[in-house]
């Protein structure tokens, strides 16, 4: 009925605009809500993540959980921010020129790790994927505070002078 009165009335628009329009309003999510989604995500990547360190001391499989459970919380981490700008704005930040080496190297550590635990089965690697994966996410991290990737790399070539 509504498409009958576009036509009648001039004013027909492009059907697929509409119903994306449609969709877009059907899916935003208000601001608490974001906040409360971004709260419990990130909740749950730092309870991984304790978990992980906390499953290391156990015997045989330890080193595997905690590379597992580490690798996990990082990715809930990252996730949790889809909920503060979206996950196009999210995507398309990550990939910017600046971040870009980061973001591959973050990702490529998160993947290195889970492969090292069970397709390896390289404990030892796993535990240096979880080092490299830790100094990647931090340094792709300070990309989002201004200058602070310049203040690091001053105070890092100070203590070596």
């Amino acid at each position: 009925m509504d498409k009958l009165r576009r036509v009648l009335s001039g004013g027909e628009e492009n059907e697929e605009v509409g119903l994306t329009a449609q969709i877009m309003d059907g899916t935003t999510l208000s601001f608490g809500t974001r906040v409360k989604w971004f709260v419990i995500c990130f909740a749950g990547g730092v309870l991984c993540s304790i978990l992980g360190t906390a499953l290391l001391f156990l015997p045989k499989a330890g080193v595997n959980l905690f590379a597992v459970f580490y690798t996990l919380g990082n990715i809930a981490a990252i996730s949790s921010t889809c909920f503060l700008m979206g996950p196009f704005k999210q995507l398309k930040r990550m990939f910017e020129p600046t971040r870009l080496i980061a973001t591959i190297m973050m990702l490529l550590f998160l993947v290195l790790t889970l492969c090292a635990v069970f397709w390896w089965g390289k404990r030892g690697l796993a535990i240096i994927f979880c080092i490299l994966q830790f100094l990647a996410m931090t340094w792709y991290s300070i990309s989002y505070i201004p200058f602070a990737r310049d203040a690091v790399i001053k105070c890092f070539t100070s203590c070596l002078s």
